[in-house]
């Protein structure tokens, strides 16, 4: 249950502290400093999100990305209307801490002290009076219509990897892939409860290029090149981006996501609505791959190189082992392209230079100054890594950049506070 806590009931939970996010998260270990602003409440309870889902997330990203999406646009709707007669800002920055705190509780139960212990940190911070009475109060009560409005929608870690039956194997037909041989996973997406989109198929794909057509043909032949294990034509740097986008789209992207919160000079609400969209753009995207991938079941390139017609070579092994789901489209770049996106509209197409690091390349950093080239990086990486073909890929960035004009469409309506 999620309940309205005063600063003095915090208090007397006697809660500790909050561990340094850099020594949690090292997602957002690479966050950029020098801006020259005082810290924000906005800021602070990114950093706490992030936190509280590296160190007790679920297993499935796309519920962690759900997480997020339920918080934040808890806190987007309590600050978006300020009652007559208090400080906007106070107000604000009480509704937000409110809400994201109650809603992460109620969805990451194990972190409850140190939620408690950054609510009071924040409340400690916000001058005594109706401003944060009224602000906690709205982000309490957001938190708990949102999280009611969510409950059974399907994207549990159990239901996201519903049983699929492979298909009898067939030329061009999505099959088990080597080492492992390791059942489909997230079957379950395309049959979850979207936040944005009416169903999960609104934005389906067409086709994938027929197996015989030049353009199949020249995807095969430049991952066969470029994307096997040994004696490719990779060049160090290429090897060097395929390790680097390989893990978790939701971890590359916490960094970039809170570089474009921090630098935007924009109010609390501003911040959570610019988190709050980017996150429901994320989930939804994930819900229509999945619709595409299952619909299509495209085979891999692995299980096309291995037993096709088209030079067959029963050895080819890529650089990276193959996930257990079809291959049109890349999940990497529908997450890639939606991100672009929401970011591109919400905090403009460039930057200042960030730096980004990445838990699958140790010791390598990268600085980039718009999102656009994390997309470009993310197309050639799953090329390289040997688990897609180029027409997966940039498909995959055509339907999240079509999710993300989809959420950002319904913006109005996903942030009207609920009654």
């Amino acid at each position: 249950m999620n309940v309205f806590r005063s600063r003095a009931a915090l208090t007397a939970l006697g809660a500790t502290a909050l561990l340094a996010v850099s020594t949690a998260a090292p997602s957002v270990a690479a966050t950029p400093t020098g801006t020259g602003r005082a810290p924000s409440a906005a800021l602070d309870w990114y950093d706490t999100t992030a936190e509280t889902i590296a160190t007790a997330g679920a297993t499935t990203q796309v519920t962690n990305n759900r997480t997020w999406a339920i918080s934040w646009l808890a806190a987007a709707r309590a600050t978006r209307a300020v009652p007559d007669g208090v400080a906007r800002a106070d107000f604000q920055d009480a509704a937000l801490a409110s809400a994201v705190h109650d809603a992460l509780v109620a969805l990451a139960p194990a972190r409850t002290e140190q939620l408690d212990a950054a609510l009071r940190t924040t409340l400690d911070a916000i001058p005594d009076g109706a401003a944060e009475t009224k602000g906690v109060a709205a982000g309490s009560r957001q938190a708990a219509l949102a999280l009611k409005s969510r409950e059974d929608d399907g994207l549990d870690p159990q239901s996201v990897n519903a049983p699929f039956t492979v298909p009898p194997a067939a030329p061009g037909v999505w099959q088990p892939t080597p080492p492992a041989y390791a059942p489909a996973t997230q079957y379950g997406n395309r049959l979850a409860k979207p936040f944005a989109l009416r169903t999960a198929d609104q934005y389906r794909l067409p086709a994938p290029p027929a197996l015989d057509s030049r353009r199949y043909k020249a995807d095969l032949a430049e991952v066969r090149a470029y994307g096997v294990r040994e004696g490719s034509s990779r060049t160090a740097r290429q090897t060097e981006t395929a390790n680097f986008w390989l893990g978790s789209s939701l971890t590359l992207y916490t960094t970039p996501l809170r570089v474009a919160v921090d630098r935007a000079p924009r109010s609390s609400a501003d911040r959570a609505r610019l988190v709050a969209l980017f996150h429901v753009a994320s989930v939804d995207t994930q819900i229509a791959t999945s619709d595409s991938k299952y619909a299509h079941q495209r085979w891999r390139p692995v299980t096309a190189i291995r037993t096709g017609d088209i030079d067959q070579d029963t050895g080819w092994t890529p650089l990276h082992d193959t996930p257990a789901h079809p291959d049109y489209p890349s999940g990497h770049n529908t997450y890639s392209g939606a991100a672009e996106g929401v970011l591109n509209a919400l905090a403009g197409p460039h930057t200042a230079p960030y730096e980004l690091t990445s838990p699958t390349a140790p010791g390598v950093t990268r600085t980039y100054t718009d999102w656009h080239r994390l997309s470009a990086e993310n197309v050639q990486a799953r090329i390289y890594s040997g688990i897609h073909t180029r027409s997966a890929d940039e498909a995959g960035i055509r339907l999240g950049k079509q999710v993300a004009a989809e959420t950002l469409r319904h913006a109005d309506t996903l942030l009207r506070p609920a009654r």
